[in-house]
């Protein structure tokens, strides 16, 4: 049925993935199916649209389908005189759903490693088909984006991405104005690189200012500079193009995987919070360099991770969160939300998920600057946490 199911899909455009869904579902045992998918800020799941059929978005919070996409596990329920299963759906480890199906009474239902094998289907033709029309960005939206929103999601890679060593889970806000924050990460077989950058001002000019950064990055990281070649590379680019005038604070660093040496660079950024299990919190504290695009000396510092070890790093919108009150997120919020949600056996995604929205609801919904947040667990078992 899956073989039958891709090979079909081949020849159609996105609009029509969820009749075509419907037309396979048999073979599951099922009467129908809807997929859902989250949206920029992680608070809902709306469904794919079908002609002759209306379906309401649900709540992530609250509702059955939103476990199942929070926690990353099948949830099933009595529904109709059948049964309801809903399927997270991922592309590797990122969260991008969940598959309804509706299983009459007395039906034959396939196996739930079957259902994970129909739902990894439906993420790889989300995902490729993606690239060929709007129709999954459009269902996704709540509200009109900026120009400066669509340009810095276009050039993020997934939130999530895990291997037996490592995983990485990131988010932003807010999701449907954000401009100067940025974030990327590349995995090899011995090394993770990954960098967070914040452009100075707002809006679309920050906008063009994090697209030469991350540009930048993302060339001298494929040509294979090692971590300062590659901040002397971003710097010069940022100079060249913006004459000295404009900056981006970043962090930017190389985590050998094997050995859990991290060797790191921060221009002019916050400094990154080190969870350690059960020795608590600190920062990675070392002089800050210049921000990029300003020139001056640039060095790297040094830390060895141990396996369990948690890295925090974040933009000042983070910590800089301020209540009608004045009263700031602050670092200490920060780190203890992460380590509290952690202990609760939380995945990472949906750490980080809860993170942004807590920082959301301080401000009222409304910030003021953007807020970015990458997380790296090395060694930490954490990757089983996202596994179906």
């Amino acid at each position: 049925m899956v073989s039958a199911l891709l090979n079909q899909a081949r020849l159609q455009v996105p609009d029509a993935l969820p009749d075509l869904l419907t037309q396979h579902v048999e073979a599951l045992g099922a009467s129908d199916v809807t997929v859902y998918l989250a949206d920029p800020e992680q608070y809902l799941l709306v469904p794919l649209p079908r002609p002759g059929h209306v379906v309401q978005a649900v709540r992530v919070d609250g509702t059955l389908a939103g476990r199942a996409f929070r926690d990353v596990r099948l949830e099933q329920v009595p529904g109709d005189g059948g049964q309801v299963v809903w399927v997270p759906v991922l592309d590797g480890l990122e969260r991008l759903g969940v598959v309804e199906l509706r299983f009459p009474a007395g039906a034959a239902r396939a196996a739930d490693d079957v259902l994970d094998d129909f739902a990894s289907a439906v993420a790889e033709l989300v995902m490729s088909k993606s690239a060929y029309g709007d129709l999954f960005h459009l269902v996704r939206r709540r509200r009109p984006m900026s120009l400066a929103a669509e340009i810095a999601w276009n050039l993020l890679p997934p939130l999530t991405f895990g291997t037996d060593r490592l995983v990485i889970a990131a988010v932003l806000a807010p999701a449907y104005d954000v401009g100067g924050d940025s974030f990327d990460y590349a995995v090899d077989a011995t090394t993770a690189r990954f960098a967070v950058f914040d452009a100075m001002g707002h809006g679309l000019g920050a906008g063009l200012l994090a697209t030469v950064a991350m540009g930048a990055y993302r060339n001298a990281r494929r040509r294979r500079l090692d971590l300062l070649e590659t901040v002397a590379a971003v710097d010069t680019a940022i100079a060249a193009q913006f004459g000295g005038e404009q900056f981006v604070t970043a962090f930017l660093a190389e985590l050998d995987l094997d050995r859990g040496v991290l060797r790191w660079h921060n221009a002019g950024h916050p400094a990154p919070l080190l969870l350690r299990s059960g020795r608590g919190v600190r920062t990675l504290s070392a002089e800050p360099d210049l921000p990029l695009g300003l020139g001056g000396a640039r060095g790297a510092a040094v830390e060895r991770l141990e396996p369990g070890d948690r890295l925090v790093v974040f933009t000042d919108g983070v910590p800089e969160a301020r209540s009608a009150t004045g009263e700031f997120f602050g670092v200490a919020r920060l780190a203890d939300m992460v380590v509290r949600e952690d202990a609760a056996g939380q995945p990472a995604p949906e750490t980080m998920r809860r993170l942004m929205h807590a920082i959301l609801a301080h401000q009222a919904g409304t910030l003021q600057d953007d807020a970015t947040a990458l997380l790296v667990e090395w060694r930490t078992g954490g990757e089983q946490r996202i596994n179906p």
